[in-house]
């Protein structure tokens, strides 16, 4: 069962919950990603509309989405309502909670083939991978796309080093972004053909050196006088740099060269 670290919600907080009874006046919702603690749907947090009967809103069995609005700790004790939650809110918890799922699923597989309990995966790697990077599955993504110092830089023991980057590589695709520029190149020296060159493979050559397997760049022509170059990686940010960083080298050695360089960015 998914799970938050906490024995309770905060006030604020969106909570998934399975309604398991109902009433005329309320419903009690078991909350899933707190060990099942019960909470409380008062009819007047149902619905903004006028409420005749809980019932006609919400059914026993039924997956909601809710709003924390009054915990009480010492009793543990929890209000909820459904009327405050908006309809971005719902769609961004229930992709949350998809993750979750997701990332429960891979610790659970990885503990069982080190001869561990889920309890010790959260322990040991998934509370450091939500310290480190915001949420359980972001961590492993990140691990998928980038190794082992991802896992390393949120302190996760060595002996769950390995076995996680094997079973992330099986379970999580590796999304690509492709972003592209085009050159335009003209020049009326009689070696122009060699300049052009210039112009095109030295900056590859500049910008090639140190990228990680993830990413790679390329440049060909889509008809004279214009090159097209496309960055292809897994992390946006990076892909702009070298694109930048590209286009900036040859447009300084078309200069050099006394070549007529424009550029046009791909929308």
């Amino acid at each position: 069962m998914v799970r938050k670290r906490s024995e309770l919600p905060d006030v604020g907080e969106l909570v998934i919950g399975t309604v398991i009874k109902t009433f005329e006046y309320g419903a009690y919702v078991r909350l899933e990603e707190y060990r099942g603690l019960e909470a409380y749907l008062p009819w007047s947090e149902v619905s903004s509309k006028w409420v005749r009967d809980v019932k006609e809103f919400v059914k026993e069995g039924q997956r909601i989405v809710a709003k924390v609005i009054r915990v009480d700790k010492r009793k543990k004790h929890v209000d909820i309502s459904l009327k405050r939650v908006s309809d971005s809110e719902q769609r961004r918890k229930l992709l949350e909670w998809k993750r979750a799922q997701k990332a429960e699923k891979l610790l659970e597989i990885i503990a069982s083939k080190l001869g561990k309990t889920l309890d010790d995966a959260y322990r040991e790697v998934g509370w450091k991978l939500e310290d480190t990077y915001g949420e359980i599955y972001v961590g492993l993504e990140l691990a998928a796309y980038r190794g082992e110092e991802v896992l390393r830089k949120a302190n996760i023991p060595e002996e769950w080093v390995e076995p996680i980057i094997n079973e992330v590589k099986k379970h999580i695709e590796v999304k690509k972004v492709k972003i592209q520029g085009t050159l335009i190149l003209t020049t009326l020296d009689s070696e122009g053909i060699r300049k052009i060159k210039d112009v095109l493979l030295k900056p590859l050559d500049a910008v090639g050196k140190g990228l990680d397997k993830n990413t790679f760049v390329r440049v060909y022509t889509v008809g004279a006088p214009r090159y097209r170059v496309e960055v292809v990686s897994t992390d946006y940010k990076l892909a702009e740099k070298v694109l930048s960083n590209y286009i900036s080298l040859a447009l300084n050695i078309a200069k050099e060269l006394g070549v007529t360089c424009s550029v046009e960015r791909e929308k």
